[in-house]
């Protein structure tokens, strides 16, 4: 059948979709969307929310759309409002500030990145340099050389680990965590040569999602006329898988937000995969727009469990209101173990409102 754009008919000739499992939501995603959708449920009032939840416009528009404010700055939230702060981590100073304005602060950094910054604090208190392999502005980069910048030093490419200053013996390489192996492993070359006693984590900070996302796209791009990367052009994985693709030099590459953006000249086989704040929902109304006339194959490169639950506050919260059931969702009443495991998050977004 054939799909819509912009109110045009797309007529599609595509015979076969590969489709890239793992894709969309990760575990640090699952958690933040399903924290921020049960604390618009929890509260009557407005939920403010430092920064975007996650890199992803429809995402955030389903928010704002459940009266969600994104803020970039604490100072324009009102006392005694509920706060959360973003799943890409945030200054410590931004922390505080929230905990003394906010009436209930959840903070839904990614475990992932709590990592990152605890491997911050430590190395500065051992007297470390740390180069820092992070894109500039990004959030998460951001709050991360916060954490202690009098000792980090930024770069994105190998070639700019050669213009750092003397940074003495005691060398730390750290990263964010969405960067794209290829990304990471060029500046850990050109540091190691530069500094070879380097200290780097005995496991890379690179979230697993996002390096199984890149090899689940590595294992079906070959064998592509084109590839649909389905993200938000600020979301740093995304971009990553996007990149990648672009370097098999082979398929055509569109990215994409919706499927309404879809181009309606793609044939021949094509493959989908989305970056880790991608809604399924999305996946979905892409696969229904392609309509591929040999169906749909789905490529596994590994199968992700990893679940991180809300986090406490939230958790007790949630476990004090009356009639818990209420709150939509599925959710069990009071009297029973508050299960935020068995509720995906896509579950979550869709019914928002509903």
């Amino acid at each position: 059948m054939p799909g819509r754009s912009g109110g045009k008919v797309m007529v599609m000739t595509v015979d076969q979709v590969l489709l890239a499992d793992p894709r969309g939501f990760c575990a640090g995603v699952e958690m933040a969307i399903k924290a921020l959708a049960w604390m618009v449920r929890a509260f009557d009032e407005p939920v403010y929310c430092y920064h975007e939840i996650v890199h992803n416009k429809i995402v955030v528009e389903r928010f704002e759309a459940q009266g969600v404010i994104f803020v970039d700055d604490i100072a324009e939230v009102p006392s005694g409002a509920p706060v959360m702060l973003s799943a890409h981590g945030s200054a410590p100073e931004v922390v505080s500030q929230a905990g003394q304005v906010g009436g209930f602060t959840v903070d839904a950094v990614c475990p992932l990145v709590t990592k990152v910054h605890h491997e911050v604090k430590t190395r500065s208190k051992q007297g470390y340099q740390v180069v820092y392999v992070g894109h500039a502005g990004h959030e998460e980069a951001e709050g991360t050389i916060a954490v202690a910048p009098e000792i980090m030093h930024r770069v994105e490419r190998p070639e700019e680990v050669a213009d750092l200053a003397d940074l003495g013996d005691q060398v730390a390489l750290l990263a964010q965590t969405t960067l794209s192996h290829r990304d990471w492993e060029g500046v850990v070359k050109a540091a190691k040569e530069r500094w070879p006693h380097l200290w780097s984590p005995g496991h890379s900070d690179l979230c697993f999602a996002t390096t199984n996302r890149q090899a689940a796209l590595l294992a079906l791009v070959d064998r592509c006329d084109a590839v649909v990367v389905i993200g938000s052009t600020n979301s740093s994985n995304t971009r990553a898988l996007v990149k990648l693709a672009e370097e098999a030099a082979g398929p055509r590459v569109v990215w994409i937000n919706r499927a309404s953006e879809l181009p309606d000249d793609l044939t021949g086989v094509v493959g989908v995969t989305a970056g880790a704040s991608a809604p399924e929902e999305t996946v979905d109304a892409v696969l229904a727009a392609l309509n591929p006339a040999q169906g749909v194959e789905l490529v596994r490169f590994t199968e992700e469990d990893e679940y991180f639950p809300p986090p406490r506050n939230l958790r007790n919260l949630l476990a004090a209101l009356r009639g818990f059931g209420g709150l939509g969702f599925g959710g069990p009443p009071a009297a029973q173990h508050f299960d935020d495991r068995s509720l995906d998050a896509s579950v979550a977004l869709k019914t928002l409102g509903v």
